[in-house]
């Protein structure tokens, strides 16, 4: 029996789950009727918590409990409850800035460490729509424009030192996410251990070279210190494919459980990380050779979307909003000099976002080949080989990345690179062209 954090949490299922709600009066009224009136779905399709929808005849709404464990591994994989208040914090503080690009939280509840949720229908998952071949042309700048003024309001640039400080106390206590951060992401990949989740035999050789690959590890330690000393802004943490819900006129981003004050090419990377691992699955993909090669068009143009849009985004608002931050006083540059001065830094500060993002992006490549929480992208590849090639692809994009950076001066330098590593094939050797 794992330990709980208080005697009065338990673990809500779809049985309890009525009774439960009926006890929250504004719940109760959004919903209508009573708990015999209401529908109840079970919906997780995530790694860590329990999801529920439920409908009632006002209407319905999102219920997601944290559990003390991870839901993908059970009982074997301890995971702290608290996860639930940092999510809960990070919409909170971001709910001023993003408005309605994030549901709307009705209810947050700290003993059973529920969050009650607006209810997002007919909205899907990205990465379903992906997979799917069908694109919703709005949601890269939607969720670009999100990322710009998530990074730009809670940055130095925005937000006072007092204000800043309180974030990093706050989410620096994060600490169970963060861990599971620490070793998916940075150490996992590129040692042997049993998370790790390859193909074999197609993909042991790339495994191996990765593992093996002093200049790759030096890049990835150096990107682990960044990630982990570079308090830049609030950052979701885990921004990708499956963490943004989309119909054609409507994109929210969810999941901010993985909250951290960090740098701001995290949450860049890692987006531009998923598109160009379904740009490479789609080539594999059940279904039309033509169409899946239209559609990967459509993905290498929504990545370039996605980047310039919030590049333009973070300057439209740091030209134009009238804030607080301590980083760079208005007053210190005043004047045509100081004011072509500032746009100067601007425009670096940017500069250093992208190159984050550059060695974000690759590793979470890496952990999504090599390491544990294979994606879906992949996993609709029914052949083995097939999906080893595919995934392959995807690796040496990212060996490049984190081996040569300077080549990727901008994204279209990113997505002109995509051909050149789509048949790569399965010997990862250093003799072949990167």
């Amino acid at each position: 029996m794992l330990d709980t954090p208080n005697s009065h949490y338990r673990i809500l299922d779809a049985a309890t789950l009525a009774g439960y709600l009926a006890t929250l009066p504004a719940v109760r009224d959004r919903l209508g009727g009573g708990p015999d009136d209401w529908r109840i779905r079970d919906v997780a399709d995530g790694n860590l918590n329990s999801v529920f929808l439920v409908d009632g005849p006002h209407g319905g709404l999102c219920v997601k409990q944290a559990l003390p464990y991870a839901r993908i591994h059970g009982e074997g994989w301890p995971l702290d409850i608290n996860r639930a208040i940092y999510e809960n914090a990070y919409s909170e503080r971001l709910a001023p800035h993003v408005g309605a690009l994030a549901p709307e939280i009705l209810h947050f509840d700290a003993e059973q460490f529920v969050i009650v949720m607006e209810k997002l229908e007919p909205h899907i998952i990205l990465r379903r729509a992906l997979i799917d071949g069908v694109r919703y042309p709005k949601v890269p700048a939607a969720v670009a424009d999100y990322i710009a003024r998530a990074s730009f309001f809670t940055s130095d640039l925005a937000a006072s030192f007092e204000a800043k400080a309180a974030d990093v106390a706050l989410f620096s206590r994060n600490l169970s996410l963060q861990r599971i951060s620490a070793d998916l992401i940075f150490t996992d990949p590129y040692q042997t251990v049993w998370r790790n989740k390859v193909i074999e035999p197609h993909l042991a050789a790339w495994g191996d070279a990765f593992r093996s690959d002093l200049d790759i590890k030096t890049a990835v330690a150096r990107l682990r210190a960044i990630y982990f000393t570079k308090t830049q802004s609030l950052i979701h943490g885990d921004l990708h494919s499956g963490s943004v819900m989309v119909t054609a006129d409507d994109t929210r981003v969810i999941d901010g459980e993985f909250a951290w004050v960090g740098p701001s090419g995290f949450d860049v990377g890692n987006f531009i990380a998923h598109y160009a691992m379904a740009w490479f699955a789609k080539a594999r993909q059940p279904g039309d050779p033509a169409e899946r090669a239209g559609f990967r068009d459509i993905i290498a143009e929504d990545i370039v979307t996605f980047h310039e849009t919030f590049r333009r985004r973070f300057l439209d608002i740091w030209r134009t909003e009238d804030n607080g931050g301590d980083a760079y006083p208005a007053a210190h540059f005043a004047g045509p000099a100081g004011a072509a001065r500032l746009e100067s830094l601007r425009q670096a500060y940017l500069d250093d976002i992208f190159r984050d993002a550059i060695g974000f992006l690759a590793l979470k490549i890496i952990r999504r080949v090599l390491g544990y929480a294979q994606i879906a992208d992949f996993l609709v590849i029914a052949e083995p080989e097939a999906q080893a090639r595919a995934k392959a692809g995807a690796l040496a994009l990212a060996r490049s990345l984190l081996l040569h950076p300077d080549r990727y001066p901008d994204i279209a330098a990113i997505v002109g690179a995509l051909p050149r590593f789509d048949d790569i094939g399965l010997d990862p050797r250093p003799s072949r062209s990167w």
